[in-house]
């Protein structure tokens, strides 16, 4: 026997509230996760808790994340606030069962190459971490406080480009929700919308 309509409906509020509350939205908590490194090593994001966390969608094909790693912009990032004991985590999403699917050895070498240094790398590659915060695209950028709170979510920058050129230039959405979170104050620009190209789901 099929439910009344207005019980249906009902129930479909509820589900898409509950899926609103624990959405990966700046202000909300930032859902844990345990993914494999580069190294073999199972990371989760609770064995950071007490220290800010940047999360670092990335795809090595991606126009928008050379363009990145070609301007040295994002490893300028993760050198600056690695020195400051915050952990990036560099993630890739792509499906196993995707093309442009990077193994670990890839990973690692890519990497090194264009002398990056996150915290560590983590493969993804069933795409469950990139789905339950909803990453979209490459680079999608979360920045985590000390008691798991994301205070930033959205784009790298405001050149929204794939020219290395324009990273000169740009405001860097990252570096300033870093900069006040570390300084105990609000993050004025707590969310963008990013840009780059869909994650490979």
């Amino acid at each position: 026997m099929s439910l009344p309509t207005s019980i249906r409906l009902f129930s479909l509020s509820l589900a898409l509230a509950a899926g609103a509350a624990l959405a990966a939205v700046a202000g909300g908590p930032a859902p844990d996760f345990a993914i494999t490194d580069t190294s073999g090593k199972s990371v989760k994001l609770s064995d950071y808790k007490g220290k800010f966390v940047v999360l670092e969608w990335t795809n090595p094909d991606c126009p928008f994340v050379q363009a990145q790693y070609g301007a040295d912009a994002m490893q300028a990032l993760q050198k600056e606030w690695g020195a400051k004991d915050v952990a990036w985590l560099t993630i890739n999403s792509t499906n196993q069962g995707n093309s442009e699917y990077k193994s670990a050895a890839q990973m690692n070498a890519w990497i090194k190459d264009r002398g990056a240094a996150p915290k560590a790398v983590l493969l993804d590659g069933t795409s469950v971490t990139g789905r339950a915060y909803a990453a979209k695209t490459t680079p999608h950028m979360f920045v985590i406080d000390p008691s798991g709170q994301i205070v930033y979510s959205g784009a790298i920058d405001d050149k929204r480009s794939a020219r290395e050129s324009d990273r000169k230039t740009a405001n860097n959405y990252v570096r300033a929700a870093l900069s006040e979170a570390v300084a105990g104050k609000p993050v004025s620009v707590a969310s963008t919308t990013p840009y780059g190209c869909s994650i490979k789901y």
